[in-house]
């Protein structure tokens, strides 16, 4: 009897000890593939009539254990089942996932392969202590119950938690990470055995995390064959969203076409939540990924910078003249931007991978989790990563440099060179553009600007290429009849064509010329698609702004260079003199309103030129100087155009949309001004009537609190008191929006 009791508690069922579902299920107890009991089936036979009432109860309790062992035991075995190790090593990793997809109901776990490791140690504890147990029973001449229980009393609190755990794990599925937050909240109960024994678990649970940590943030390799580790990369994802294999296929034939290691910075790995234990907070998680890909980077230089010395050195053997100077500057050729004589290791020294491997080998080796020195831990590794990281972009790649060729190019800080192109390009600006020709048209006065302002000191301009976007608008040509404009509060636009057609009014076809700047390795990891995109958006709107500018000071020149020759022709003929003297007094209005354009021009430019992008070049500067930390400058250059775009109002609607209308209408008054043969007085009447309701408004927005009291626009109170200094804007704004004034009426002009 009492050997039959020693085997039941190993799992062993005979003619005493019956398993209940052996009466049920005819699967036989080994096979690994049978589902885990919730409930005990060990029972002593209901024929067994020689035991006394407290005597069933006493061996049902224990053969309890019995079943419970046999349950853990099934679940390490299963866990630990090493059979797909052999058709899962040598498929590409599309093919290993459209297999798992296949194959959803028999997916390996490392995690549980863990936990069943240690469920394995407390086993063996366990058939210690009835092997001990039987050890007394044999020598004892009277054995009784008591022995066993009294043996076997600490695993009556631990056996049923540890079977939930394995139920729970089994009927939900857990895996990776989610076992690790389950285990981590069963950890905190007032058992001590209990919490032991969890941690244990745990334990064991950590030790693969941190295989995974190393391979990551030391290697930069991803070591997650089966999904279970919070960080995945973009494949693993689509495969979770049930994408089919052709469509991966095709995904990473297009992906293989680019540098692997931008496509894995910018897109290549992402926080899988799902997996995230709960006590690893986000901001500990993204730092963990940031490590990862910055190692990646380092141990993985693109073939273009490997290249980069014997590149340097063909193009120095070619020579240069003056001649070959502008074919430098605008052809193909680059400068030299990286130290070549880094490569390889001494991106990421051996020294910086033995002291991760040290700090991850003595949180392997605590016997507990300890939050704190975990965080701190991956800060360490953090730190170390944006560090060189730093060093190869901001010191090797010279990224000060290039953010000084944004500012000059996309920021128009070579004033000079911008104002040249104008100039040479402003007949061309004239007429509408070309859709087909429209780039190569504005290619010969941007070269000619180049020459006569940029030197050839100047190596970042053979990044800089200027594009025509394509468009599908027509413009009206600034030579002929220019439509009727009928402007909104909003900001809004109308025309008339001829009076017989109404359209809203599309943009100036030349308003979409851009720059492109060419990044090269591993400036792509901080000049991304989005940051260029914000220069260009801004370059727009300064090009513009400027354009507005010299239009209006031309055409104030055009005009009294006119006016001067005809009063030297007919300074003689007293009656042609006198009809020069009237025609001077009639265009008076005229000058005054321009004048009042180029008044509100000439500060707002100013105000971004100065105020804003010089204010806030400095304070970039400042930090790139004092930082060592890569992502500290990433997010220092974030706040830098931000600040930009938010303080030169392009993210407020209605103060764009004004701005856009006030500019628009300057060039329409410049064009009617100049187009002394047939001016046409009603619509300078309306461009005027229109300018006076745009910049008042422009003027009521930009005072109200909202703006001119917050930290959005810091000098922005400078701005309205030089618009304001004499009250000018102040008096015309009061009640522009609420009262009809009477349209300002020009006198009729004759010649």
């Amino acid at each position: 009897m009492l050997h039959e009791l020693l085997l039941a508690l190993l799992g062993y069922t005979g003619d005493l000890i019956i398993d209940e579902r052996d009466h049920h299920i005819s699967l036989p107890l080994s096979d690994s593939d049978s589902p885990i009991s919730e409930e005990c089936t060990f029972k002593i036979a209901p024929d067994l009539s020689i035991l006394q009432p407290s005597e069933r109860d006493i061996i049902e309790r224990l053969v309890s254990l019995g079943f419970y062992y046999r349950e853990l035991d099934r679940f390490a075995t299963k866990s630990r089942d090493l059979s797909w190790i052999r058709s899962g090593t040598t498929d590409g990793p599309v093919l290993r996932t459209s297999q798992l997809l296949k194959e959803k109901g028999k997916k390996p776990s490392v995690y549980r392969r863990a936990i069943a490791n240690g469920i394995v140690e407390i086993l063996s504890v366990y058939r210690s202590a009835v092997l001990h147990i039987e050890q007394i029973l044999l020598s004892d001449p009277t054995p009784i119950l008591a022995t066993v229980t009294q043996g076997l009393n600490k695993f009556f609190m631990l056996f049923p938690p540890l079977h939930e755990l394995i139920v729970e794990i089994e009927r939900d599925d857990i895996r990776g990470g989610q076992i690790l937050n389950l285990l981590y909240k069963r950890c905190h109960c007032g058992v001590p055995e209990l919490q032991a024994c969890i941690q244990r678990l745990l334990w064991h649970g950590h030790q693969v995390m941190y295989q995974q940590l190393a391979s990551w943030m030391v290697y930069g390799i991803l070591q997650d064959q089966h999904g279970e580790f919070f960080i995945r990369r973009q494949e693993d994802m689509d495969v979770v969203n049930n994408l089919f294999p052709q469509e991966m296929i095709g995904k990473s034939e297009r992906t293989s076409l680019d540098d692997e290691s931008l496509s894995d910075w910018h897109l290549g790995f992402h926080i899988f939540l799902d997996m995230l234990p709960d006590y690893i907070h986000m901001r500990v998680a993204e730092s963990i990924v940031f490590a990862g890909k910055a190692v990646r980077v380092l141990r993985n230089p693109s073939p273009a910078f490997r290249s980069q010395n014997d590149s340097f050195q063909q193009q120095m053997s070619k020579g240069s003249c003056k001649g070959q100077g502008f074919i430098g500057r605008f052809g193909l050729l680059k400068e030299p931007s990286f130290d070549t004589k880094m490569v390889g290791e001494e991106l990421f020294p051996q020294s910086e991978t033995d002291k991760i491997n040290a700090m991850l080998q003595e949180l392997k080796e605590s016997s507990e989790f300890h939050k704190r020195s975990f965080e701190y831990a991956v800060d360490s590794v953090r730190s170390i990563a944006a560090s060189h990281l730093w060093q190869l972009v901001v010191v090797s790649a010279d990224l000060n440099g290039h953010l000084k060729a944004l500012k000059d190019y996309f920021l128009l800080a070579k004033g000079d060179f911008f104002q040249c192109f104008l100039e040479e390009s402003r007949q061309l600006m004239r007429l509408p553009p070309r859709q087909s020709t429209a780039e190569a048209d504005l290619m010969v006065p941007f070269q000619l600007a180049a020459l006569k302002t940029i030197g050839d000191e100047d190596k970042y301009f053979s990044r800089v290429s200027l594009r025509m976007p394509s468009f599908g608008i027509n413009v009206a040509s600034s030579q002929g009849e220019l439509p009727k404009v009928r402007a909104g509060y909003d900001g809004s636009f109308s025309v008339n064509s001829h009076g017989t057609a109404s359209s809203e009014l599309s943009t100036d076809g030349w308003d979409g010329i851009a720059l492109e700047y060419s990044v090269d390795w591993p400036l792509q990891l901080f000049f991304t698609q989005e940051i260029l995109s914000k220069y260009r958006r801004v370059f727009q709107y300064l090009l513009r702004l400027k354009r507005t500018q010299m239009e209006l000071e031309k055409s104030w020149a055009s005009v009294m260079h006119q006016d001067h020759t005809d009063f030297a022709k007919h300074r003689h003929d007293r009656m042609k003199c006198s009809v020069t003297q009237q025609r001077r007094l009639r265009f008076r209005p005229m000058w005054r309103v321009r004048e009042h354009m180029a008044f509100l021009i000439r500060n707002l430019q100013f105000y971004i030129q100065v105020d804003v992008i010089e204010s806030q070049w400095n304070v970039l500067q400042a930090h790139v100087k004092d930082s060592h930390d890569f992502s500290e400058l990433v997010e220092f250059h974030q706040e830098y155009l931000s600040a930009l775009i938010s303080q030169s109002f392009l993210d407020i609607g209605s103060v764009s949309r004004i701005l856009d209308s006030i500019m628009k209408l300057c060039l329409q008054f410049c064009w009617n001004i100049e187009n002394e043969s047939d001016v046409n007085t009603l619509q300078l009447e309306r461009i005027t009537e229109e300018f006076n309701k745009k910049s008042n408004s422009l003027y009521t927005i930009l005072r109200s609190s909202r703006l001119a009291g917050s930290q959005r626009a810091p000098f922005l109170r400078r701005f309205l008191l030089r618009l304001n200094f004499n009250s000018f804007f102040e008096t015309n704004a009061i009640g522009v929006l609420n009262v009809v004034r009477s349209r300002p009426t020009l006198p009729e002009l004759h010649q």
